[in-house]
This record gives structure tokens, sequence and C-alpha cells, in this order.
């Protein structure tokens, strides 16, 4: 059996795979994001009873919000307790068995890459449109990640000067630090802000989605500021690292309208008859970040 977790800021998911990665059951628990010994502890129950249930132990791997150092210790915003500390040593010591570590958005394109929409495909470039905006980029089926996983973390780029200027926008403060990050427009709550940004008026995702289907002419032109953006976001990854795929996940990929208009978005911010990339949705659905996970720990597990 494999174990993926998906560690979120309100909720951890444990997902038991058999050996072909079919997902039997998931269980989960509220996240103890400000206890580290709580969150220890969490994590070894959750896995400690997939382990009786079936009567054998899985291999472990964790999806992450944040990034892991080259000298193993966790760096996580939606996650506080975990800052700072060594979570991979700490789970393989408590659990007694490899313990596996990767970037969420990173598992998500190593899963469509290796069983999902990218299977097929040589360059998959995973793209996580949800609470933030990161990625990952798989070559041959193999994750492109170095010790300090930063690769991916394309959300914290300046958006482009031009849609800025374009849309008049504000420069938003980003979580980590910087300012004008993409992911600060480019994301769920991101999107939120551009529709406060041109309504004037407290709005989340959901009204924005109701309003722009009623055809509300500020909601449209929140949908033609965000489409800029993300175009030109999607843009500069494509000449960077040329995909032959991008895979979109998380929860602004399930609305129509975004991935239908995307490919023309990334056009605009491309030179003429420059190639753009098949975009698809994922395959996976909301369960592929974790079987990502799932593989990292498998994999791990392989060769310890």
């Amino acid at each position: 059996m494999h174990y993926g977790l998906d560690i979120g800021g309100t909720k951890m998911e444990l997902a038991i795979f058999d050996n072909d990665f079919t997902c039997l059951e998931k269980t989960r628990c509220a996240t103890p994001t400000a206890d580290y010994p709580a969150f220890i502890r969490s994590v070894v129950e959750l896995v400690e009873e997939a382990d009786s249930r079936y009567a054998m132990r899985g291999s472990v791997g964790l999806g992450l919000p944040g990034v892991v150092t080259g000298d193993g210790r966790a760096l996580s915003s939606n996650v506080p307790c975990l800052t700072g500390q060594r979570v991979g040593a700490d789970l393989t010591l408590a659990l007694s068995r490899p313990v596996a570590l990767g970037n969420d958005c990173r598992c998500f394109a190593l899963s469509e890459a290796s069983l999902g929409a990218g299977k097929d495909a040589q360059r998959v470039l995973g793209i996580i449109l949800g609470t933030g905006l990161g990625g990952g980029l798989c070559i041959g089926g193999e994750l492109y990640a170095r010790d300090s996983q930063l690769a991916g973390e394309f959300g914290h780029l300046g958006l482009h000067p031009k849609v800025v200027q374009r849309w008049a926008l504000p420069l938003l403060n980003c979580g980590c630090g910087l300012s004008g990050c993409a992911e600060t427009y480019v994301s769920g709550a991101g999107l939120a802000r551009l529709y406060q940004h041109f309504s004037h008026q407290q709005a989340d995702t959901y009204v924005w989605l109701e309003h722009f289907r009623q055809g509300r002419p500020e909601a449209i032109k929140t949908f033609d500021c965000f489409m800029d953006a993300l175009g030109s976001v999607v843009a500069g990854q494509v000449l960077v690292l040329d995909p032959d795929i991008v895979v979109l996940g998380g929860g602004l990929s399930a609305i129509a309208e975004i991935h239908q208009h995307l490919a023309r978005a990334v056009a605009a911010h491309l030179f003429k008859n420059a190639a753009i990339p098949k975009i698809v949705v994922a395959e996976g659905g909301p369960a592929s970040g974790v079987r990502g996970a799932a593989l990292l720990g498998a994999k791990k597990e392989a060769t310890t």
C-alpha cells in the first residue's frame, strides 16, 4: 500500500493507494497549524490507523504547502508550525520508515505527468490555480526538483508591468514578503481581489462567478483582467520551459470559462507564430496532488 498525505492550512487528508495507484479510501483530520508536536502526532495517527486497517506498513509521502530547504527544513506560511522544522526526518523517526516530502503543486505535476493527462507527453507543466498559484515541470515522467525545491514557485514572480498598467491595478503585498507577486492577482483570492477592485464591493470568487454568468459589466471586466494576467504568467512559463502540455488543477480549473479561453490569453503574450502547448484540465481531479505525494513516497521507499 502507498499513502499520500495532502497537508493544507485547515485539514490534512490521507489517501490510500494500491500498487496501481488506484485510490481505495481517504480519511482526514484538522491540521494543527500552531503546534508542531501535535502535527507530528496527527500524521502518525493517520498512518498507523491505515497500517492497522490493511495489516501492512504502507510507504508514506507528504505534499506540503511551501518549500523544503536543502538542509531539510520546511518553510510554510499556511502551516506556520512547520517552518524551520525537519519534518521529513522527524516523521521518518516517528514512523520508523522513509518519509518523502514534496511541495503540493509539484506533487500535482508528478501525478498528472505519470498517471494523468500528461502521461504520454515528454515535458509536462502542471499549474495549480487555487488558493495560491504554483506548479511544477516533469520531464520524461520525472519531476524536475533541486534540493531547494524552488522550481515552480512562479506565483512569486512579479505580474507583468504591462498587465498592471493596462488595468490600473494596485500593488498588492504577498504573504511571502514581496509585493506585486502574480499570485496576489492570479489565484482564487486574487480573483476576488480583482472583482472588489473593479466593483468597489466586498465579494468572494463564488459571488464573482454568479455575477459573471449573469453578465454584469464589472464581473466581465474582472474576467478579462484575470485572463490577461493568467495568460501573461503562463506565456512566461511557455517561453522558459517550452512544455508539450500544460495541465491545470486547483479549484479555479473547474471554471470552464477559464480553461476554455486560456490558450487565446496565452497567445496574446507570445510573439507571432509561437507554438502554444495543449492546455487541459487534470484527469486526476482533486485527488491528483495526493496521488503525487504517494508516488514520491513509493519511490523513496524503493530507493532506501
